[in-house]
């Protein structure tokens, strides 16, 4: 019996990987991973140039993206299908060889291949290998100091409600947005109406290739990359410092 690898990646820059998953990375002899259709996928590209001579991929592609709302039966039927072959299909090719999986950033922190984790449970050996989360990444290239003090920090998804963005806004210290893409003016608008605007910043492709960092002020609302998410720092560790 062989074992499914799940390899976290990182959030873009190969040396930011572990050394572990580096490791198993270019021993690979077959390597699967998620892309949408006609794309080389976000995982795979951040391994290009790493994989031995003669592996075997498997492209695991997403029967669906933005073809349907994600909240219809039949967006998720369609996923669960997928995540249901994919999971039949990875434990087969382990009865006879090790099969890696590769997942950017953690594969614990909002990583698809946790639907294949849940479903592989008593049908294969699956190990994770722990990731530097994207977030993590993007915070360091904009310099920002996330959490101070006694600060909180709330990960949002941009797909969430106007009104309950802009009520987390108000709540918490520091703010992660993700999923930002068509949701950017919505995302824009509730930080405006918490009065958070002023401190958030727009990071696309952090840690990769064509990196941008940009006060979300500056930015078109017009524009709204797929690969970028919003940072607001805490801002309890100055009120601390203040009182002491």
């Amino acid at each position: 019996m062989g074992r499914i690898i799940c390899c976290g990646l990182g959030p873009g820059d190969p040396d930011l990987m572990s050394v572990r998953a580096d490791r198993e990375v270019r021993a690979a002899t077959h390597v699967a991973y998620f892309r949408k259709k006609g794309r080389l996928g976000q995982a795979r590209a951040i391994v290009d140039g790493l994989l031995a001579a003669g592996v075997r991929e498997y492209p695991m592609e997403y029967p669906v993206t933005t073809e349907l709302t994600v909240n219809s039966e039949e967006y998720a039927r369609l996923l669960a299908c997928f995540h249901d072959e994919w999971a039949e299909r990875l434990a087969e090719l382990s009865r006879n060889a090790d099969v890696v999986v590769l997942c950017e950033g953690d594969p614990f922190f909002y990583g698809s291949f946790m639907h294949l984790y849940t479903r592989l449970q008593g049908c294969a050996e699956v190990e994770v290998i722990a990731g530097i989360p994207g977030m993590a990444g993007c915070w360091n290239v904009a310099g920002l100091p996330m959490v101070l003090g006694d600060d909180v920090m709330t990960v949002l998804m941009g797909t969430l409600p106007e009104t309950e963005l802009e009520r987390r806004a108000q709540s918490s210290d520091a703010l992660v947005i993700m999923k930002t893409g068509r949701n950017l003016a919505k995302i824009r608008r509730a930080l405006e109406r918490a009065g958070r605007l002023d401190e958030a910043w727009l990071i696309e492709r952090g840690t990769m290739p064509g990196e941008r960092v940009a006060p979300l002020t500056d930015v078109d609302p017009a524009d709204c990359p797929y690969f970028a998410i919003v940072l607001v720092h805490g801002r309890g560790g100055r009120r601390q410092e203040a009182a002491e």
